[in-house]
């Protein structure tokens, strides 16, 4: 049987308050009651007496408490029921201060310590995760059964062949924009005819490895990251280990072979669909026949250009699949972690490809290549 709750004061003493009976949720109505007609002020609260206690009604006691001018550290209550009061009167009376954040100088200094360290990881992560590739690639290479031929082949039709129709599309246009400017600034210099050299040179050397890298930074490592995420997510990646199998065997390389495949090839149909595209726009504007352009492009381009461009197409090859699957690997098993490793996989991979392929243009310059 529950005993209704009252708190009144002590007959020896007024300034006391007495608190009995069961303060429980079941009670809540009467608590709500009681605390609404609560006096202004009590010198203590005796709940010695109270005979059954929860959180809701310790919560409400702590109210009633803090009304009078007290607080529930001075209740006293049965000593089964301390730990509890206690817990209640952290939690009510006590909050955590939310640490504001600062705007200060030592505040930006401590962002960007953060964010160095963070950097820091990613690129250990990255090194240590191409060793492991790495490793694992010799041991399929020293055993050529073991390599999985049908995936590797339908991750060349994803990146590769899916993608032919948009990376010829922007690389004629980009192609056909800088012929346009080209000749635009040309022009007041009456020289309009080197327009010919700079889209050659532009798209050999750089645009088109350029251009593709970027659009499968966006477009494949993307999908690596939420494919290979996914499956981190519904634990199919414990399920292969379990299994006995190399998730890296199993899942990397496959995706790492398919992109050192196709990226050369689609880099190969950038550079001529640039050339393409610089060649529409000096027809329309410049007035020179497809024979006048391509002879000029044969007698003043080196072969050198081509293959300066087209020897980065591999080493941006495995940074998108290696950045792509190791992000995937790092998925935390919640669809906000897919969300957020898919948008770090796209923004590490281009960024990695502009800073290489700024570097790879300084070092080619400098050996007069």
């Amino acid at each position: 049987m529950s005993a209704q709750p009252s708190i009144e004061s002590s007959e020896s003493h007024p300034g006391i308050l007495v608190a009995s009976g069961d303060w429980t949720l079941a009670n809540a109505g009467h608590l709500l009651a009681l605390l609404a007609a609560a006096p202004e002020s009590a010198t203590d609260i005796d709940g010695r007496d109270i005979t059954r206690l929860d959180s809701a009604g310790a919560m409400l006691l702590s109210r009633y408490a803090v009304k009078v001018g007290l607080g529930l550290a001075t209740v006293e209550v049965q000593p089964v029921y301390r730990p509890l009061t206690q817990t209640v009167q952290a939690i009510c009376e006590n909050p955590p201060r939310r640490r504001r954040k600062g705007t200060g100088f030592n505040e930006m200094l401590a962002r960007m310590g953060y964010a160095v360290e963070d950097y820091t990881r990613e690129v250990l992560a990255l090194v240590g995760f191409l060793g492991l590739t790495l490793k694992t690639a010799l041991g399929v290479i020293l055993r050529p059964a073991r390599f999985r031929l049908t995936p590797t082949v339908h991750h060349m039709e994803q990146v590769g062949l899916d993608a032919v129709p948009l990376v010829m599309l922007l690389s004629f246009m980009v192609g056909a924009v800088i012929a346009f400017l080209g000749a635009t600034v040309l022009r007041d210099f009456g020289a309009e005819i080197f327009v010919v050299e700079l889209v050659g040179i532009a798209f050999l050397r750089e645009f088109g490895v350029l251009l593709t890298a970027i659009l499968l930074a966006g477009r494949t490592a993307s999908a690596f990251t939420a494919q290979i995420g996914a499956m981190q997510s519904g634990e199919e990646i414990d399920a292969i280990r379990t299994l006995g199998l190399d998730p890296i065997e199993l899942l990397v390389i496959p995706r790492l072979v398919a992109l050192l495949v196709m990226l050369p090839l689609l880099t190969f149909l950038a550079m001529i669909s640039g050339i393409l595209g610089g060649m529409a726009v000096s027809i329309a504007s410049l007035g020179l026949t497809p024979e006048m352009f391509i002879t000029r492009l044969h007698d003043t381009l080196s072969v050198t250009h081509f293959w300066v461009g087209i020897a980065k197409a591999p080493v941006f090859a495995v940074v998108i699949a290696l950045i792509g699957c190791l992000e995937g690997f790092q998925v935390q098993g919640t669809a906000q972690s897919v969300g957020e490793r898919t948008t770090s996989s796209v923004v590490q991979t281009i960024s990695l490809v502009i800073l290489l392929d700024a570097f790879a243009a300084l070092f080619f310059m400098e050996m007069g290549w």
